[in-house]
């Protein structure tokens, strides 16, 4: 018995060994897999961080060195930043988007301004003339097309129709009774609008006015409102004493002619929103609610509650000068002029429209493209009598006994002397004795 004892044991714990060692060499494998792993992260970590240092060191050369602008290099580092390539792919990109870039560089003496003309007036020629388009809504027309483009050459003080697209804050802009409120609060409501009658009551010496209950509703106002906006008005004039759905003004003098002059001046009376804003018109895009107004006022509009101030538009130019400043003016001058000429589908290239803009804007405000701007204020009197009125400038000149620099193109040209652009913009010296010292240190 204890020999069957022992040799079951023996058995058994020879099952256990071989139980044991298959365990023993999987837990080795596993353990050697995860430091193959391992070393495998930490070798493509190393690399990575190897390739992102690279990367810096070349980006911040390129910015020391500037050979690209900061808007392309933040572009780039943007676009590669989401790739994964190896360094020599990486300097294979960087040196193609450097070559394109100085390839597209303008030549020194190259005729910038003739190419740029050239460019918007032969497609403005023809244009066709599309004088009014529905931007998206159909109450509202504005201008577009060539007139468009000559009111914004011409820096018109005031466009033919002005309008602003308004975007409502986050927690506005998804509800469209809050939008609506805004819009109430923003479109300008005069007492005639709400009236159904302004009249004159002799027996009274009153001016009688009555108002419409449904309009009254739908403009959220109410008598008392409208009679304080009134008294406002007329201030020490005369009297306002409201009733139901009716006012009446009792002026200071009672004679006929102060009556009528006093109820044209009440019908011009502004009783909610803000100035110059006819008409407002709400449409659900894909961020929300926007406004399309009628009219501009692009200071007031900015103190609206409920109203985005960053994000708030006016076509008015004159309006964004006044209120945002002279480069916020040559952003909506370069983005109005390409917004015309791509809805008419003309191709013109932005740089164009940069060089006009800046051109516009160059001395901190707006001056148009004409006699009584840029080509006015040229310092050459043959360049100003070479563009319109030229006796005026000629005579004037004579007078003043001006004296032209002849830089320009067009005084030289009516000189007959070369000009100075391409070729004629360079002056070539030659140094006669330079061979001679050169023959001598060969020697």
């Amino acid at each position: 018995m204890s020999k069957k004892t022992t040799a079951k044991s023996e058995t058994s714990s020879k099952k256990t060994a071989t139980k044991k060692e298959p365990s023993t060499k999987k837990k080795a494998a596993s353990e050697s897999k995860k430091s193959v792993k391992t070393t495998r992260k930490s070798a493509t970590k190393d690399v990575s961080t190897s390739i992102d240092s690279y990367m810096e060191k070349r980006f911040e050369n390129i910015r020391e060195e500037r050979r690209l602008p900061p808007s392309v290099l933040e572009e780039l580092q943007l676009k590669i930043s989401s790739l994964d390539i190896t360094k020599k792919e990486f300097d294979t990109i960087c040196d193609n988007v450097i070559e394109s870039y100085e390839r597209s560089l303008v030549e020194p003496g190259e005729a910038v301004g003739t190419v740029a003309a050239q460019s918007i007036g032969e497609p403005g020629t023809q244009m066709t003339l599309r004088t009014f388009h529905y931007a998206g809504v159909a109450e509202l027309s504005v201008t577009q097309g060539l007139p468009r483009l000559i009111e914004i050459v011409d820096a018109r003080n005031n466009p033919s129709t002005p309008t602003m697209k308004i975007h409502l804050n986050k927690e506005h802009s998804q509800d469209r009774n809050a939008a609506r409120a805004i819009a109430r609060n923003i479109e300008m409501v005069l007492v005639e609008s709400v009236a159904s009658n302004v009249s004159i009551d002799l027996l009274r010496q009153a001016i009688d006015i009555r108002f419409d209950p449904e309009l009254m509703e739908d403009k959220g106002l109410t008598v008392e409102a409208i009679a304080e906006a009134i008294q406002e008005k007329i201030k020490g004039k005369g009297e306002v004493e409201p009733g139901e759905n009716t006012i009446f003004v009792y002026p200071a003098n009672e004679s006929l002619a102060e009556l009528q002059k006093m109820s044209e001046k009440i019908r011009e009376v502004r009783v909610k929103g803000i100035n110059d804003v006819t008409h407002v018109v709400i449409r659900k895009e894909s961020d929300g609610y926007v406004l399309y107004t009628e009219g501009s006022n692009l200071e007031d509009a900015l103190e609206i509650e409920g109203v985005n101030p960053h994000r708030v538009y006016t076509n008015n130019l004159r309006e964004i000068f006044q209120v945002l400043g002279i480069e916020a003016t040559r952003n909506a001058i370069i983005q109005e002029a390409m917004n015309v000429l791509n809805e008419q589908g003309m191709d013109v290239d932005v740089r164009h429209i940069i060089l006009v803009a800046d051109m516009m804007t160059a001395d901190g405000t707006i001056r148009q493209i004409g006699r009584h701007g840029i080509s006015g204020s040229k310092n050459s009197a043959l360049a100003r009598a070479a563009f319109e009125v030229t006796i005026k400038h000629l005579l004037g000149a004579g007078i003043a006994g001006t004296r032209d620099p002849l830089r320009g193109i067009t005084e030289n040209v009516i000189l007959g002397q070369l000009i100075p652009l391409g070729t004629g913009a360079i002056d070539l010296l030659m140094n006669p004795q330079l061979p001679t010292i050169q023959k001598k240190k060969k020697k």
